[in-house]
């Protein structure tokens, strides 16, 4: 099991920009895909980016051409850069891990990272 702790988050205006990380206790290499979610209060905890191990990138609609999901092996970190942000991306951010194709993420999720975008 790989624990995973989120950083990065703050308050920003719109338009601006923010990169989030997450540690990851132990190798990712092996791990099937890394994803970024995002969840506001009383609804449901969204996907929004996954990196597979080979690099393969995918995004909801709402952050494609803002946000990049990236991978770095060696430091068993994966990041969200997340650019012209909008006030519907304020949200707690969470990352985790997607074991195959056709799997959730795990059940162990982090405690997650703060993100608002407001005047």
């Amino acid at each position: 099991q790989v624990h995973l702790v989120e950083s990065g988050g703050a308050l920003v205006q719109p338009g601006g920009s923010l990169t989030l990380s997450c540690a990851a206790s132990g190798s990712l290499l092996s791990i099937y895909a890394m994803a970024w979610y995002r969840q506001v209060p009383g609804k449901q905890r969204d996907l929004i980016a996954a990196i597979t191990s080979g690099g393969t990138t995918n995004y909801k609609d709402s952050v494609m051409g803002r946000f990049t999901i990236s991978r770095d092996d060696a430091k068993n970190t994966v990041y969200l850069q997340m650019n012209n942000l909008k006030p519907g991306d304020t949200a707690v951010y969470y990352c985790n891990t997607i074991s195959n194709p056709t799997s959730g993420p795990s059940a162990h999720w982090g405690p997650g990272t703060q993100v608002a975008v407001s005047l």
